[in-house]
C-alpha cells in the first residue's frame, strides 16, 4: 500500500471506530448501516460530491457548510453527519471512501455477516446467487452478501474471494496452468 493510501485508511479507521461506537451506543446500528449506504451510492453517483471530498480548492467552511447540507438533505444520522462535520473542519473529507468502507466492515462482523467479492464470466441468476450465499453461509457459519460482478474475459467459471480465502474456477485461470505445464514439459 502506498503510504498516502495507507494515511487515508489509518485516518478513516479512527473515524469509523469512534462513528461506529457511538452508533452502537445509541443503539443505531441500523440507522448507521442505511446511512453508509446511501452515502456511499451518492458518493458513486456524484461528480461533484468526489470533487467536493477531494479538491483543495474549497475552504474548510465551504466543505463544512456543503457536506452539512449533504447531510442534512439525505437525513444522516447524527454520529455519522458530525463525523463529517469534523472530517471537514479538521479538512479531513478526502478519506470519507476509506470511512464508508471500515464503517460497512464494522456493521458487517457487528451483525455477523461477510461479504463475498463475486467475478463471474456471466451474470448469476438470482437462484445461482442464493445457491452460492447459502454455500458460503454454511461454510463460514455467517450470514453472506455477495459483490457480484461480470467479467467477460474470464470466458467461464468464477473467482470468490471472502476473507483471505480466493477460490478461482474460471476458464481462464485453468488454462494459464495449463500454459505453464506445457512450459515445463517442452
Amino acid at each position: 500500500m502506498s503510504e498516502p493510501a495507507s494515511i487515508s485508511a489509518a485516518i478513516a479507521g479512527r473515524y469509523a471506530t469512534a462513528i461506529f461506537d457511538l452508533a452502537q451506543e445509541a443503539k443505531g446500528i441500523d440507522a448507521l448501516s442505511a446511512d453508509v449506504d446511501a452515502l456511499s451510492a451518492a458518493l458513486a453517483g456524484s461528480a461533484e460530491l468526489r470533487d467536493l471530498i477531494s479538491s483543495p480548492v474549497y475552504t474548510r467552511d465551504e466543505q463544512g457548510a456543503a457536506i452539512a447540507a449533504v447531510a442534512a438533505k439525505m437525513g444522516l444520522s447524527a454520529p455519522l453527519a458530525n463525523g463529517l462535520n469534523l472530517m471537514a473542519t479538521k479538512r479531513r473529507l478526502f478519506a470519507l471512501p476509506q470511512l464508508l468502507k471500515g464503517l460497512a466492515a464494522a456493521i458487517a462482523e457487528a451483525k455477523g455477516e461477510m461479504t463475498a467479492d463475486v467475478t463471474s464470466a456471466t451474470a448469476l441468476s438470482a437462484a445461482q446467487a442464493e445457491k452460492l450465499a447459502a454455500t458460503l453461509a454454511k461454510q463460514t457459519g455467517k450470514t453472506v452478501k455477495l459483490n457480484v460482478a461480470v467479467d467477460e474475459s474470464l470466458i467461464g467459471g468464477m473467482i470468490v474471494k471472502l476473507g483471505s480465502r480466493m477460490i478461482d474456477t474460471t476458464v481462464k485461470a485453468k488454462l494459464a496452468s495449463l500454459q505453464n505445464a506445457m512450459k515445463e514439459v517442452g
